[in-house]
C-alpha cells in the first residue's frame, strides 16, 4: 500500500495545478468567468450557422459577406483598445463580456431580418474580439515565469469545458424538440438557446465585475508596431487567412452539402471542445518543452492534409463515407488550431514587458483580421464560381506558406 490517503492525493493534485501560478494570484474567480463564458459561447456557436442557413436563409455566397461584417471588429480592435488605453486589462475584459451579452440579448429580442441579425452579430463579435488579446495577457500575467504556455493551456481547457456543456445542451434541446414534434425550422428552438446564452453571459459579466486588477502598472500604448515582432505579424496574416476559411465555410459544407442539422453541428463542436479540453494543457506543455517553432511548423503541415480531404472528400468517397471523412477533418482542424497558442508564447519570449505583450497581441488580432475579412468575401465568391475544391485548396496552399515562414524563425537560446 502506498500509505497516501485520497484526500492527500487530491490536495497534491490541486497543489500541482496551482503551482504554475504566481503566489497570491487569485485565479478561481477568473476561471469561473471563463467557464460561464464558455457555456454561453458554446450555446451561441452551436446554433449560429444553422440559424443563418435555415432561419435567416443566408446562402453560401452571402455567408462570406456576413463574415466580412462579423469579422470587421477584429480589424478595428486595435482602435478599440487604443480608445481604452488608460484602462487595465481586467477592465477591458469586463467591457468585452458585457458587449457580448448585449449582442446575444439583441439576437434574442430581434426578428429574423438579415440586416438586424447581422448587426447584433457584429456587436457580439466586437466584445469577443476586444477580450481576445487581454484574455491571453491575463492568463500569462497570472502565471509564474516560464509557465506561460501551461497557463494558456489551462484557461483554454476551462473555456473548452464550458463550450462542451453548451454544445451538449443544444444537442439535447434539439433532440427533445424533435421528440415533441417541434418542426426543424421552428424559431422556438433557436430562441430558447439564445435565452439560455443571454442568462449565462450576463452571469459571466456580473462575476467578472469582482475580478482584481492585473499586476500591470504601466499604461498601455495607444498603437504599437515594432520591427522585432515582424515575423509574428506575418504569421498572424497566414493564420487569419486559413482560420477564416474553416471558421466560415466548414460548417456550411456540412449543412448545405450533407444536410447536417443543429444537433449534428453541436455534437461535432462538442467533440472538438472535448479534445480541446483534454489536449489544451498538453499542447501548452509541448510548447514549453519542444518550443513554439516546432509546434507552429508541425500544425500547419497537418492542416494541408485536412484541407485537401475537406475539399475533395465528396469526389473521392461515396456520400456516407465522405460525410464521415469531413466530420473527422472538422474535428482534426479544431485540434490542430490549439497550436495557435505557440505564437502568444513566441511574443512573450521576445517582448520586454507585459505591456508590450498586450500591445503586440492586440495588434496581431487586427492584422490577422485584415486578411480574414477579405478571405471571407473571396471564399464566398470562390464557392459560388468554382466550388469548394478551389476554396480548400487555397487554404492548403496558405498552410504550406505558413509552415515555410514559421521555419524561418530563429529561436534564441536562454
Amino acid at each position: 500500500m502506498s500509505g497516501v490517503r485520497p484526500q492527500e492525493k487530491t490536495s497534491r493534485g490541486i497543489g500541482s495545478f496551482l503551482s504554475i501560478y504566481r503566489p497570491g494570484a487569485k485565479v478561481g474567480r477568473y476561471l469561473g468567468v471563463l467557464a460561464l463564458f464558455g457555456i454561453a459561447f458554446g450555446l451561441y456557436r452551436g446554433i449560429q450557422d444553422n440559424y443563418l442557413a435555415e432561419i435567416v436563409e443566408i446562402s453560401a455566397f452571402e455567408r462570406g459577406i456576413v463574415e466580412f461584417f462579423r469579422e470587421t471588429p477584429g480589424l478595428l480592435v486595435i482602435f478599440f483598445l487604443a480608445a481604452l488605453y488608460r484602462f487595465s486589462d481586467s477592465k477591458i475584459f469586463k467591457i468585452g463580456i458585457w458587449c457580448m451579452a448585449a449582442g446575444l440579448a439583441g439576437l434574442l429580442a430581434a426578428g429574423t431580418g438579415k440586416f438586424i441579425v447581422v448587426a447584433f452579430m457584429v456587436i457580439f463579435s466586437a466584445g469577443e474580439h476586444i477580450i481576445m488579446p487581454v484574455r491571453s495577457t491575463i492568463s500569462l500575467d497570472l502565471a509564474k515565469q516560464n509557465q506561460g504556455g501551461a497557463s494558456l493551456g489551462i484557461t483554454t481547457a476551462i473555456s473548452n469545458l464550458g463550450n462542451i456543456l453548451g454544445y451538449v445542451i443544444v444537442a439535447v434541446l434539439f433532440f427533445v424538440f424533435t421528440r415533441m414534434g417541434v418542426e426543424r425550422l421552428s424559431l422556438v428552438r433557436f430562441k430558447s438557446v439564445f435565452l439560455l446564452a443571454v442568462l449565462l453571459m450576463t452571469g459571466a459579466a456580473i462575476t467578472a465585475m469582482a475580478l482584481r486588477e492585473t499586476s500591470l502598472k504601466t499604461k498601455r500604448r495607444r498603437f504599437y508596431f515594432a520591427g522585432k515582432f515582424f515575423k509574428f505579424y506575418m504569421l498572424e496574416v497566414f493564420y487569419g487567412a486559413r482560420k477564416q476559411i474553416f471558421l466560415t465555410f466548414a460548417p456550411y459544407v456540412l449543412i448545405l452539402h450533407y444536410k447536417a442539422d443543429a444537433s449534428i453541428i453541436s455534437t461535432l463542436l462538442g467533440i472538438c471542445a472535448v479534445f480541446g479540453f483534454l489536449l489544451s494543457p498538453l499542447m501548452g506543455r509541448l510548447i514549453d518543452s519542444l518550443g513554439y517553432k516546432a509546434i507552429m511548423v508541425g500544425d500547419t503541415l497537418i492542416l494541408v492534409v485536412v484541407c485537401l480531404l475537406y475539399g475533395f472528400a465528396h469526389r473521392l468517397f461515396p456520400v456516407r463515407i465522405a460525410f464521415i471523412v469531413v466530420c473527422v477533418n472538422f474535428v482534426l482542424d479544431s485540434v490542430i488550431s490549439l497550436a495557435s497558442m505557440a505564437s502568444n508564447v513566441y511574443v512573450q519570449t521576445i517582448a520586454s514587458s507585459q505591456e508590450e505583450i498586450t500591445a503586440t497581441l492586440s495588434t496581431g488580432v487586427s492584422i490577422n483580421h485584415v486578411i480574414s475579412i477579405f478571405i471571407a468575401l473571396m471564399g464566398g465568391w470562390l464557392w459560388k464560381a468554382v466550388g469548394i475544391e478551389a476554396l480548400f485548396s487555397m487554404s492548403a496552399a496558405l498552410g504550406i506558406v505558413n509552415s515555410i515562414y514559421a521555419a524561418s524563425i530563429k529561436v534564441e537560446k536562454k
